[in-house]
Parts: structure tokens; C-alpha cells; sequence
């Protein structure tokens, strides 16, 4: 009678645990890492919005002092909520609007908070934080 125990061993059964283990220390990170990116997108819209705003705001008073974003009928929240928008310096001739990470985005610590001017000059670093 040769009767075969059919299953896992407990060495099969910690070999497959090592790896999942190994791959999960690879992949959360990493998909960590993408949330972040994608979110920056939000406050890249809601900046370039607010300026868009900003401008049409600008021909109609010829200044762009008085331009906040109560007055220009737009919340300080971006859309889903990972960014505040603000307008950090208003001039007759310039301006400069900064989103700063709030929520699960403060986690951002390759950009932190985005600003814009009227020149459309983008930091804090334009090639990493807004391509």
C-alpha cells in the first residue's frame, strides 16, 4: 500500500510566503510613489485654472490685485481635494499662485506645494513636479 499525503509542506508553504513578501516590498513603493505623481496632476489644474482665471480677471480690471479665488468664484480646494490653491503675491502686473498638498498628498516630498506665475514660470522644479 502506497498511500501518497497530497498537499503543501511547511518548506513549500515558506518559500511561497518569501516571495510574495519580496514582491510586495518591490511593488508598494513603487505604486506609492505613482499615487503620488498622478495626484500632482489635481493641483497642476487647479493652478493653471486659477490662472487662466487670473488673466480674464486682469483684462477686465487691468490689474491683478483684488484676485483671489472667493472673488474669482472658485473654491480653495482643488477638484479632488489633494491641493489648496492660493494666490501667494498679486501685483498690478504679476502674480503667483501656489497649491500646497494637503491630505494623503503632503506625502510629496519631491515637490511639495507647485506654484505658477502670470509669465507661466512653474516650480518648484518644472521637469520633474510638471511633466
Amino acid at each position: 500500500m502506497d498511500k501518497r499525503i497530497k498537499g503543501f509542506n511547511l518548506i513549500e508553504l515558506m518559500i511561497v510566503l518569501v516571495i510574495v513578501g519580496i514582491l510586495a516590498a518591490i511593488a508598494y513603493p513603487a505604486y506609492t510613489d505613482h499615487m503620488i505623481a498622478t495626484r500632482r496632476s489635481d493641483g497642476q489644474a487647479a493652478l493653471l485654472n486659477l490662472s487662466a482665471l487670473m488673466e480674464h480677471y486682469f483684462t477686465e480690471n487691468n490689474t491683478y490685485v483684488g484676485a483671489t479665488p472667493t472673488a474669482l468664484g472658485v473654491t480653495s480646494a482643488s477638484q479632488q481635494g489633494y491641493y489648496t490653491v492660493a494666490v501667494s503675491a498679486a501685483s498690478a502686473t504679476g502674480f503667483t499662485l501656489t497649491a500646497t498638498p494637503a491630505g494623503a498628498q503632503t506625502a510629496d516630498t519631491t515637490c511639495g506645494a507647485l506654484t505658477i506665475t502670470n509669465t507661466n514660470v512653474k516650480g518648484p522644479n518644472p521637469s520633474t513636479c510638471w511633466d
